[in-house]
């Protein structure tokens, strides 16, 4: 369960997020915290540039391989917008992460892009513990999720007024 102090790191990934849809980029935010529970670093998504692995999740569990010991690793925490794809959750596992918060769920978004008629990705949407069994995984937030869905509405909304 998400507590009143992780809200204000959930609360920045949805910032995030609208940074980087008012940047041009697909929705998406993401903050990693230590276990004191300082900002280590955040990003949001980067895919716009052509490279659809500038995902935020990705990008800080990269950050944290260079700058972070295992321990400090293990015990951070990855709060984001959205729930880890496949690639950032394997990612995240690889270096050692700790546990992931999300706002909405890998099945919420899918449900949001069907109803938007966005074509499904590449690679097939799994759950993260599927991808990383032993990562600690917590989400969907509700209070935060209405919030992301309109960032994906109007990112879409968009991209169907662009083609």
């Amino acid at each position: 369960m998400v507590d009143d102090s992780e809200l204000r790191y959930l609360r920045r990934c949805v910032e995030l997020a609208a940074e980087a849809l008012e940047a041009g980029d697909e929705p998406f935010g993401s903050v990693l915290v230590g276990a004191g529970g300082t900002v280590l670093a955040e990003d949001h998504n980067r895919v716009a540039s052509g490279d659809r692995t500038r995902h935020p999740e990705f990008e800080l569990a990269r950050w944290s391989a260079a700058h972070l010991t295992p321990e400090e690793r293990a015990a951070a925490t990855v709060y984001t917008s959205g729930e880890h794809c496949p690639m950032c959750a394997a990612a995240h596992a690889w270096v050692g992460l700790g546990r992931i918060v999300y706002v909405a769920s890998s099945e919420q978004l899918s449900c949001w892009l069907a109803e938007l008629g966005v074509p499904a990705p590449p690679v097939r949407t799994l759950p993260v513990a599927e991808v990383a069994p032993g990562v600690t995984v917590e989400g969907p937030v509700p209070e935060l999720a209405r919030e992301v869905h309109a960032l994906h509405r109007r990112f879409h909304g968009k991209a169907a007024a662009r083609d």
